[in-house]
Parts: structure tokens; sequence; C-alpha cells
């Protein structure tokens, strides 16, 4: 905490790298993974996206031969930078894992109670809640599970015109069912979090916290009372 102006340490500058790093190679990814479905009826942005991206690659085949590559070549990039991360930081991960993983007495109430005020207003005083809210935990829950859904069967779907037998072929459908399925399941999860990170008012500090590291300790207080109690009484792991 810096006393002059009340702001307490939120994140560690490890911690902002790898979150924009993150969103960087999601937006490329799903940009180009949309640009790669050249069927109007399964593509929701319908045929103008692929038309597009394949037209600033080149254009027809050729052009989306380039966009594949792009996604595949960035999917590398965001896998690697991942496992560095996890191990150049093990012990920010383990915090991150632990904390998402850990449900407390409340977390349920505060979901429903969270929904209700984003609703129809009203629904009671929200429990208190510890480094992550209930809210972002669901969404680190479903980023961590998708995430490594979507790493698994991107790299068998890499494999899968290089090194794969044909015989293979089944696990290469089961491969893009799963990895469309997870990407939608992350991006629904993601929607909802760019909504509560950058446009609600209420929410504006956690976001500003991205680029400064840190908090006010009234918004810490508010939001995240548990986390700061633990602080306050030097509790190990408190971070």
């Amino acid at each position: 905490m810096t006393p002059a102006n009340n702001e307490i340490k939120r994140h560690d500058p490890s911690d902002i790298r790898i979150h924009w790093f993150n969103a960087a190679c999601w937006l490329v990814l799903l940009v180009s993974g949309l640009g790669l479905i050249k069927n109007d009826k399964l593509n929701p942005l319908g045929a103008w996206l692929p038309d597009v991206l394949r037209a600033l690659f080149g254009g027809g085949s050729a052009g989306g031969a380039v966009l594949l590559v792009l996604h595949e070549v960035v999917g590398v990039v965001w896998l690697v930078g991942i496992v560095i991360y996890m191990g150049v930081n093990a012990g920010g991960t383990r915090f991150f894992l632990r904390e998402i993983f850990s449900l407390r007495p409340g977390d349920f109430t505060w979901m429903v109670r969270k929904m209700l005020r984003m609703t129809v207003g009203g629904g009671g005083e929200l429990p208190p809640q510890g480094y992550y809210n209930m809210g972002q935990k669901a969404f680190a829950q479903a980023s961590v599970l998708g995430g490594i859904a979507i790493g698994a069967t991107g790299m068998i779907l890499l494999a899968s015109d290089k090194i794969l037998p044909a015989s293979v072929v089944w696990l290469v459908g089961w491969a893009v069912t799963l990895h469309y399925l997870a990407v939608g399941l992350v991006f629904a999860g993601l929607l909802v979090h760019i909504y509560m990170a950058a446009i609600s008012p209420e929410e504006k500090p956690g976001f500003r916290s991205m680029f400064t590291g840190t908090v006010p300790r009234d918004y810490a207080r508010h939001h995240h009372g548990l986390w700061v109690d633990a602080l306050d009484k030097g509790e190990p792991g408190a971070k």
C-alpha cells in the first residue's frame, strides 16, 4: 500500500503483462478463426468477415491459407507464452488457480444477488468476497478449462494435416467440434467480463488496476473485503 494516495497493490507487473498478452492473442485468434469459417450458415458473422480477411491476405484460397498460418502461429505463440509465464511465475499461477477454484460460503448468494442487481435491481447486500469475486471466479474457471480444451484440440488440428495418419480422422472431427464449443463458451464469458471490467462504472478502478497494478483501498474494501481483511492481518498467501 502507498500511504500517500491510499492505494493497495493488486497485480504484479507479470500478471498485467500476461493479461494483455492473453487479450491480444485472443483477439487475433478469434478474428482469424471466424475468418476461416467459409460457410454462411455456420459463421455467426456471415460471409463478409471471411471475404474481407481473405482479400486482405491475397484473396481466394491463397488468402485463406495465409489466414490459417496466421491463426496457427499465434495459437502456438499463445500456448508457449502461457507455459513460460507459468514456469517463471509459478507462485502467482498457484495463487490464481487456488483462488478461482476455492468456493467460499456466500459465493453463490453473491452471484444470485449480483445478477438481480444487474437485471431487475435490488437483490440485497452482497456478501463479502476474497481476491476474486464469484463472477470473476466463474469467468476464470471457464477460461482455464476452456483454454485447456482449445489448446489441446488446436494442437490436434495443427498436427492433423502434417503428422497424424488418416486412421485418426475421427479424432480430428471431435477436435473440431470441441474446439468451437470451447471457444463459444469462453467468448460468452468474455463478453460479460469486458462489460463488467471496462464498461460498468463501479468496476472502473478494477479495470485501471490492469494498467497501474493498484486499486483504491475503499474500492478494495467494498468489493473484496475478505482479501483486505487478510492483508491487514498479514495472513500468508494473501498476496
